[in-house]
C-alpha cells in the first residue's frame, strides 16, 4: 500500500470494496502496476472506432479520393486518439475504480460510440465535395470530453495538490469544445473546415503546456503509461488482420469461397507478416524503463504516438485496398495500391526510431543503416509494381520491411540498447 493511500482507498484498488475514494493521487512509484478491466474494457469501444475509420479511409482511398480520404481519416484519427491519450493519463494519475469513477468513464464511452456512429456521414460529406459533417462526430468528442472534464473536476476537488492542474484542463477542455461545435455547426467547405480543424487540433495538443504551465504535473505512473500505449498499439496493429480478412475473402475462388487463390496467400502471408512484423519492431523498445528515467520526455512520448498509431491503422487500410484492387473494384493504379501500404509501415518505422532517438537523445548508427535498408525494400516494391510485376508480389516485397528491423533488433540491437541505458542511468 502507498505511504499516502488509506485502507478503505487500498481495499477499492484491490477490488475488496466499491466505496466511493477520496481522488488524492495514486503513487507514480506504485509496484505491479497494470491496466485495469475497466481500461480494457474502454478500449473496446476504441476499436470499433478506429475499425470504422480505417474501413472508410480504404473505401473513399479506392474510389480514388486520395486528398479526401488523407482529410478523414487524419481526422478521425486525430480526435481518437487525443482523447484515448486524455483518459489514459488521467487515469494513470487518479484511477480509484469506485462507482463514480466508472460512470463517468461510462460516459466517455458512450461518446466514442457516438462519434463512431458519425464517422459514415462525415466521409460521406467529404465524397460529396461540398461541406464537411462533423456534426455527429463533434457531439460523440464532446461527450469524451465533457465527461473527461468532469473527472477532471473530482480530482480539483479532492487533490489540494493537483487543484491548479486539474482545474486548468477543465477550462482548456471547455473552451475548445465550444471551438469545435462553432466549426461543426458553419456550414463552411472543406478548405476552410480543414484548417480551422488544424488550429483546433494545435491547441489540443498544446493543453497540456497550458495546463501545467504554472503547476506541477500530475502522478502518472510510467510502467503502466507504457503498457496502456501498448495495449493501443496492438488495437491499431488489429486493423492489419481485420484488412487481411476483409482483403483476402474475396479472393478466395469457387462456389463456396474454399478454393486459395495466389492473390489470397499472398494478402494473408501480407498482413500477417506486417502486423506480426511491426509488433515485433515497436515492442523491441523498453518505453516504461525509458519513461522512469525520462519523466520528462512523457509529452513528447504521449502525443507522438499519435502519427505511430496513425501509420498503423492506415497500413491495415492499405491492406484492404490491395484486396479492393484484386478484387477489381479499385479505380487506383497498381503503383498506388502498393504505395498505399509502403508509406504507412515506412512511416511507422521512421517514427519508432524516431521516438527511439529523441527519448534516448541518441542517434545510433546502426538505426541509420536498418532505416536505409527497409527504405530501399519499400522502394523494390514500388519499382516492380511500375515495371508491372503482379501486385502479389510487391505486396509480399513490402513484407519484408519490417523484418530488416526485427533482425537488425534481435543481432546488435539489444546490446547497443544496454549501452544506451547505462549511459542514461550513469547521467542520473
Amino acid at each position: 500500500m502507498a505511504p499516502h493511500q488509506t485502507p478503505a482507498e487500498a481495499a477499492s484498488r484491490s477490488g475488496l470494496a466499491h466505496a466511493v475514494v477520496r481522488m488524492t493521487g495514486r503513487d507514480p512509484k506504485e509496484e505491479g502496476r497494470v491496466s485495469t478491466p475497466l481500461e480494457l474494457l474502454f478500449d473496446l469501444t476504441f476499436v470499433v472506432a478506429v475499425g470504422t475509420a480505417a474501413d472508410k479511409f480504404a473505401e473513399l482511398l479506392s474510389e480514388g479520393h486520395v486528398g479526401g480520404a488523407l482529410l478523414g481519416f487524419g481526422l478521425a484519427m486525430f480526435a481518437i486518439s487525443v482523447a484515448w491519450i486524455n483518459f489514459t493519463w488521467f487515469a494513470s494519475a487518479f484511477d480509484t475504480d469506485d462507482w463514480v469513477y466508472r460512470i463517468f468513464t461510462m460516459g466517455q464511452m458512450i461518446g466514442v460510440v457516438v462519434f463512431a456512429l458519425g464517422l459514415p456521414s462525415m466521409f460521406h460529406s467529404i465524397e460529396q465535395g461540398g461541406h464537411l459533417d462533423m456534426r455527429a462526430i463533434v457531439l460523440g468528442y464532446v461527450v469524451m470530453r465533457v465527461a473527461m472534464s468532469g473527472q477532471w473536476w473530482r480530482a480539483a476537488r479532492q487533490s489540494p495538490a493537483y487543484r491548479t492542474v486539474c482545474m486548468a484542463n477543465i477550462r482548456w477542455v471547455l473552451l475548445l469544445q465550444i471551438g469545435w461545435v462553432v466549426l461543426a455547426l458553419l456550414h463552411i467547405g472543406l478548405v476552410t473546415a480543414f484548417i480551422g480543424a488544424v488550429v483546433l487540433g494545435a491547441l489540443e495538443l498544446l493543453l497540456p503546456v497550458f495546463a501545467q504551465g504554472h503547476a506541477d504535473g500530475t502522478p502518472w505512473h510510467p510502467h503502466h503509461i507504457a503498457e496502456r500505449y501498448g495495449l493501443f498499439a496492438i488495437i491499431t496493429l488489429g486493423e492489419g488482420v481485420v484488412g487481411t480478412i476483409a482483403s483476402s475473402q474475396g479472393l478466395l475462388g469457387g462456389d463456396n469461397g474454399t478454393h486459395w487463390t495466389w492473390n489470397a496467400v499472398a494478402v494473408v502471408v501480407c498482413g500477417v507478416g506486417l502486423t506480426f512484423g511491426m509488433w515485433w519492431v515497436y515492442f523491441a523498445t523498453p518505453f516504461g524503463e525509458l519513461l522512469e528515467l525520462r519523466p520528462r520526455r512523457g509529452y513528447l512520448f504521449g502525443y507522438g504516438h499519435i502519427l505511430v498509431f496513425v501509420a498503423i491503422a492506415a497500413t491495415g487500410a492499405g491492406l484492404h485496398v490491395a484486396g479492393l484492387y484484386l478484387e477489381h473494384e479499385s479505380a487506383l493504379h497498381r503503383v498506388a495500391v502498393v504505395l498505399s501500404i509502403a508509406i504507412p509501415v515506412g512511416g511507422f518505422l521512421l517514427l519508432v526510431y524516431g521516438l527511439h532517438t529523441l527519448l534516448f537523445s541518441y542517434a545510433d548508427k546502426v538505426h541509420v543503416l536498418l532505416i536505409a535498408l527497409t527504405g530501399a525494400v519499400l522502394a523494390l516494391a514500388v519499382v516492380l509494381a511500375a515495371a508491372g510485376v503482379p501486385t502479389a508480389v510487391c505486396l509480399l516485397v513490402i513484407t519484408v520491411a519490417p523484418f530488416v528491423s526485427v533482425v537488425g533488433a534481435e543481432t546488435v540491437g539489444h546490446n547497443h540498447q544496454k549501452v544506451m541505458f547505462a549511459a542514461l542511468e550513469g547521467n542520473d
